[in-house]
């Protein structure tokens, strides 16, 4: 389950994945599978070749890749790995809000 994260942000990851650029959405999420997380990041782009770079270059295997019939496909950035990715993206303020 999904909350914490507005329309507007979520048009505006959408805007940016279109344009094929890598997006990050952090939002609150609850799943049974992983109780330790309170929230995951979404990393996505329409570019499926570009992502799977920008993933290797983080130490993500582009097997991960949730591909999404949509567009929107990303990878799914949780727990330390989710806020070293954060960190070295300069997203601070996604540490923060979310208190990571």
């Amino acid at each position: 389950m999904a909350f914490g994260v507005d329309k507007r942000e979520l048009a505006e990851w959408k805007r940016q994945i279109d344009k094929g650029n890598i997006a990050f959405l952090t939002h609150y999420w609850l799943d049974d599978r992983f109780p330790h997380c309170r929230t995951v990041t979404k990393a996505g782009c329409r570019d499926l070749d570009k992502l799977a770079c920008w993933g290797e270059a983080h130490g993500l295997q582009k097997e991960w890749i949730d591909r999404r019939k949509d567009g929107y496909s990303h990878f799914d950035l949780l727990g330390d790995r989710q806020k070293e990715i954060l960190e070295k993206e300069g997203l601070h303020s996604h540490i923060k809000k979310f208190r990571l």
